[in-house]
Order: C-alpha cells, then sequence, then structure tokens
C-alpha cells in the first residue's frame, strides 16, 4: 500500500503538467484571437475618432427617378424610384457596347475588323454616326460611334456583325442582363429606340455601369473621349460633365420624347467611385445639373476605404496534430467598404476563430471570420482562411496533442 502514493503522486504531477500545458496553449489561442491592430482599430475616447455625424438625406431631384451608389463596393447612397420601370432611350447603348467590348476582350473579334453596313444600319433614324450603306468600317471606330456620337446606325452595325442581326444581339443583350443581375430590365432592340416592352431601371443601369468599369477596365477610357470624327464630321459627347468636371470619366446620356434626357454619369475622386443615374429630367441642361448634385451630396458625406488585402496575414491559430503548430489566416479578396467621411478610425475590427483546429489544412480552408463594426453595427463578415497548408503529424504528435487538447478542454 505504501508504494500506490508515490504512484499517485507521480500521476497527479503529469497530469497538473499537462493541465499546465493545455491552460497555456488556452491562452496562446486566445492570443491568436485577438484581431490585428491596424486599420479600423480606433480607441474609443481618444480625439482621433471622429463621433458619428447624422448624413443628412440626399437631395431632391427633378428626375422620374434617380440612384447613386459606390462603384467599388456597390452600396446604394442614395435614390429615388430606383426600381420604376422606364424607357432608357440611348442609355440601351450601354449593354450594346459591353457586350462588343467583351466580344473583343474574349478574342472572338478584333477592333480593325472591318463591318459591312447594312442598308438597315445605314437607315437608322435619330442620332447618327453617318455610315453609309455598301461600305466598310472598323469595329473600334463604330465602337466609337455608338458610345461618343450615340450613332443609332453603328449600333444597328455592330449588332449585326456580333449577333448575325439585330434580334439575336437583342437576345444576347437581355440574356446578359439576366447575368449581371438587372431583374427589371428588358431590351427590344440594341440602340434604344422606343418600343412597347422596351425598359429599365436607375437600380439596373447602375449594375450595368459598374460592369462596365469592372469588367472592362482596359476599354473604359473610350467613355471619357469628349469627341470623335467620322467622315469629316465632327460630333461631341454629349455628356456635359465631361467639360464641366474633370473627374466626370463617362458613361453615357439618353434622350427620347418618352423617356425625356437621361445620364449615366461615373466620378472618381481619389479612392472613391461614384455612380449617379438619372433619368426623366426635363433637358440637356438638367440631367448634367441634377446628376451633379448627386456626385456632390456623395464625395461629401462618403469615402470607399480599403481595410484590408486578400492573401495578407491578419492573425494566426493554433493547429492541433499537425506538423506546423500554426498557420496564417487571411481574407480571400480584399475587404472595401463605404463609409461616412472620416469614420474609419471609428472602426472595430474581431477575429472569430474554430475551436480544435485539427490537421489537416489546406489552402484557402475556411477556420473563422473577421467582422468589422462601425458604432456597434456589423457592417463586414468575412470568412478568415488558410494562407498555407498544414499536413498531418506523425502518429506519436497526435497522440500528445489528442492528451494535450484533453486537459486543455478539461481545465479551460
Amino acid at each position: 500500500m505504501r508504494n500506490t502514493f508515490p504512484l499517485f503522486n507521480s500521476f497527479y504531477r503529469i497530469a497538473k503538467s499537462l493541465a499546465l500545458v493545455g491552460v497555456a496553449c488556452c491562452v496562446s489561442l486566445v492570443q491568436a484571437q485577438q484581431p490585428k491592430p491596424t486599420l479600423g482599430q480606433g480607441v474609443p475616447g481618444q480625439s482621433s475618432v471622429q463621433p458619428a455625424v447624422a448624413i443628412p438625406a440626399a437631395p431632391q431631384l427633378a428626375a422620374t427617378g434617380f440612384i447613386l451608389i459606390d462603384g467599388t463596393t456597390g452600396e446604394v447612397l442614395a435614390e429615388h424610384n430606383p426600381d420604376q420601370r422606364l424607357p432608357p432611350a440611348s442609355l440601351t447603348k450601354m449593354m450594346s457596347s459591353y457586350l462588343v467590348v467583351d466580344e473583343i476582350e474574349r478574342g472572338r473579334i478584333a477592333p480593325g475588323n472591318l463591318v459591312n453596313i447594312s442598308v438597315k444600319a445605314w437607315k437608322m433614324d435619330g442620332s447618327r454616326m453617318y455610315v453609309k450603306e455598301g461600305t466598310q468600317a472598323t469595329v473600334i471606330d463604330l465602337l466609337r460611334g455608338v458610345i461618343v456620337q450615340s450613332g443609332n446606325d453603328a449600333t444597328v452595325a455592330l449588332a449585326e456583325y456580333v449577333g448575325g442581326n439585330e434580334d439575336a444581339f437583342v437576345d444576347m443583350m437581355n440574356k446578359r442582363a439576366a447575368v449581371l443581375g438587372m431583374k427589371d430590365t428588358h431590351f427590344q432592340n440594341s440602340s434604344g429606340m422606343p418600343a412597347e416592352d422596351h425598359y429599365s431601371t436607375a437600380r439596373d443601369l447602375a449594375r450595368l455601369g459598374r460592369a462596365i468599369i469592372n469588367d472592362h477596365p482596359s476599354h473604359y477610357g473610350l467613355y471619357a473621349e469628349k469627341v470623335f470624327i467620322y467622315n469629316n464630321i465632327r460630333q461631341p459627347n454629349r455628356n456635359l460633365l465631361l467639360y464641366r468636371d474633370p473627374t466626370v470619366d463617362g458613361l453615357k446620356t439618353g434622350h427620347t420624347d418618352e423617356a425625356g434626357f437621361c445620364l449615366v454619369a461615373s466620378s472618381k475622386r481619389e479612392n472613391t467611385r461614384l455612380i449617379a443615374v438619372v433619368m426623366g429630367t426635363k433637358s440637356d441642361e438638367a440631367r448634367a445639373t441634377e446628376t451633379q448634385k448627386l456626385l456632390a451630396y456623395g464625395f461629401r458625406y462618403f469615402e470607399t476605404v480599403d481595410l484590408y488585402k486578400g492573401s495578407s496575414q491578419i492573425t494566426k491559430a493554433r493547429i492541433w496534430s499537425g506538423k506546423a503548430p500554426e498557420v496564417s489566416l487571411g481574407l480571400a479578396h480584399n475587404v472595401r467598404l463605404t463609409l461616412p467621411r472620416g469614420r474609419i478610425d471609428a472602426l472595430r475590427a474581431n477575429v472569430h476563430l474554430q475551436e480544435n483546429i485539427k490537421a489537416p489544412i489546406t489552402v484557402g480552408q475556411a477556420l473563422g471570420s473577421l467582422s468589422v463594426e462601425l458604432d456597434g453595427k456589423v457592417i463586414s463578415d468575412e470568412p478568415l482562411v488558410a494562407l498555407t497548408a498544414v499536413e498531418q503529424a506523425s502518429l506519436f504528435e497526435r497522440t500528445w496533442d489528442s492528451i494535450k487538447l484533453f486537459f486543455r478542454n478539461l481545465f479551460s
């Protein structure tokens, strides 16, 4: 019986040591869960943190419908009747030009390809590029004729070239609208000429404008061109804001008696890009003025901030039964947010990790999340993923880790 107690004491000392190891592991895990003290780690009460400021309502515009969005994040900053179905007039050509540029960038057609001008294209009414039936024009010239001159003839010529005929091209337009999430849009032609069941909304057109900018950045410069000369005919871009505001670099105007005067405009100042859509104003001047009001409001009260870069380490997580004791965690993509101007230092970031993470771990595997709060409200919640792989350890190391994990959970 005397030998029993030393044995028991030895076992107790071993258990106690393992428990301390478990507690230490627990402490290290808690430390790993602390967010990286970078962007958005302002401390309450410090003078660097700007207090919440009430943002005034968006200006009232003399327009049937409008919307203002952050072109980077897509967040809506102001709106009025954004989902009302309205005739888009030549804003329709944004989809036509989007599809043509998409064909170019996919290598299916080339900018220098020659396009035959049909009788139908030549006879188109309204704004024109003044191409002639029986002649040829390059894809890039016709594209400028669509974007800068808003030529109905150029639009139909490209529609026939890309789709085989205009009806087939219009079918492509509607299918792409569905892919882009333009739920309240339906096209009947490629140019925007008045037609029954031809409609769109301010929200859908903002979504299309964002796609033009983000999907085809190498061709977006075409929308900022102020003049295009073809057949010795000089025609200016009808977007007056291109001449009044150097930060405006697109996109498209539209006008018919039914639609009124419409404009989709985009402007970039520093790190913030805004897209404004104004529909159903009374004049060329009115659509420019009302759009300016909307952009001024957006830049005055909001900004786009880059919080975290994708594939950069945010924190580390303890790994059990692995060849490495921990793994670096980050985000799968860049995190950008639209914030009230000047509030970046008021952000709070919180890391949430899964419990008892065990190997093997693969690159990109979600092991937790990173949430960002502003004034107590979660404004972003993104998965934290493994930036490196961790292979499973040997049987002995896995067994030892299992023992440590058992006592850690027991005493934590």
